[in-house]
């Protein structure tokens, strides 16, 4: 969802053991035909509650990333939710918009490489939107860990 470059082993080791150290994030990996596909995060951030994804580049295209999300906003239940996702993603901004989130502003953030700043689109989930989210049929998230 967001522009950022890959981290090297290390880096990467040391953020996600970070992120698994706190209990008030809660974290899903997503399983498709039996394979690892990604996970999906969700977490606190100055006072909002906010989700996150990533899926291999080979699950692009599937309807992974939308059943996923789909079925974890069933785990998350927090309203507002709230998503940050690089404006030129288009297939994001379309997975959360299938899973009834609406745009709700934009703003730019560093990028990571050093570079220009990226202009993010700010999308947010509000507790009656939860109905209109597809069916949790298939592609789950699995093994929580909150």
């Amino acid at each position: 969802m967001a522009a950022f470059p890959a981290r090297d082993r290390e880096a990467f080791t040391a953020h996600w053991t970070k992120i698994m150290a706190d209990e008030a994030v809660t974290i899903k990996t997503i399983v498709f035909d039996a394979h690892v596909a990604g996970n999906v995060v969700s977490w606190e951030q100055s006072g909002e509650r906010l989700v996150g994804y990533w899926i291999g580049r080979q699950y692009w295209g599937k309807g992974v990333a939308t059943r996923a999300l789909s079925a974890f906003l069933g785990h998350v239940t927090t309203r507002p939710l709230y998503a940050r996702v690089a404006k030129h993603n288009v297939a994001s901004l379309r997975v959360l918009e299938k899973c009834g989130f609406t745009i709700s502003g934009h703003d730019t953030a560093p990028a990571d490489t050093g570079g220009e700043e990226v202009e993010e689109v700010i999308l947010k989930l509000e507790a009656s939107a939860t109905e209109q989210a597809p069916s949790r049929e298939g592609g789950s998230p699995s093994h929580e860990r909150r």
